[in-house]
């Protein structure tokens, strides 16, 4: 039988392993900025795991978009929005049709748009930072580390429409804990 210690001693070098592995942000505005995009984050799958799947089909009027439409809309931009303004790519808008699309694979999309941008804040560079770029809507020159506040502000637009959307079917909304 193995010594007990030697389990425990390599239980714990694992641990301190892990431990040091953890990612922090490399700019004072990424660490600081990192938990309000998490919360952010967080609270936007808290909307999108309240709707049940047979309202993502649900919107209020004709020109709206389906509650499904908002949460793939969110999931598609995020991405779309950190490489076009805070990472100056090229990028082509081609969103997914939610209507084809289970509340699971829209819960996967979003995962996948907000890990995206994650790592983009815990990657990104100060220099990268410094850079500027043009807002296409507004014309605006901002730079690029106050584009991620756009990004944050545009899913907050359409998480905030979709949490309406779930007010409206009687459901009560996840609470905002900010």
């Amino acid at each position: 039988m193995k010594n007990p210690i030697f389990f425990l001693l390599a239980f714990l070098i694992t641990l301190v392993c892990f431990a040091q592995s953890d990612q922090v942000a490399k700019t004072p505005f990424t660490q600081m900025y990192l938990p309000v995009w998490l919360e952010a984050r967080d609270h936007c799958m808290d909307v999108a795991r309240a709707m049940p799947e047979d309202l993502y089909s649900y919107k209020p009027t004709e020109v709206s978009k389906t509650f499904g439409e908002q949460m793939v809309h969110i999931a598609h931009t995020v991405e779309l929005l950190t490489k076009r303004y805070v990472q100056g790519m090229e990028v082509t808008p081609n969103t997914p049709d939610a209507s084809k699309m289970t509340k699971a694979q829209i819960l996967d999309l979003l995962e996948e748009g907000f890990a995206y941008t994650t790592k983009v804040i815990y990657e990104i560079e100060q220099s990268q930072l410094d850079e500027t770029c043009v807002m296409y809507h507004s014309g605006n020159t901002v730079s690029r580390a106050f584009a991620f506040f756009y990004v944050q502000d545009h899913m907050a637009n359409h998480r905030a429409k979709a949490n309406l959307y779930v007010r409206m079917n009687g459901i009560e909304p996840p609470e905002y804990t900010w």
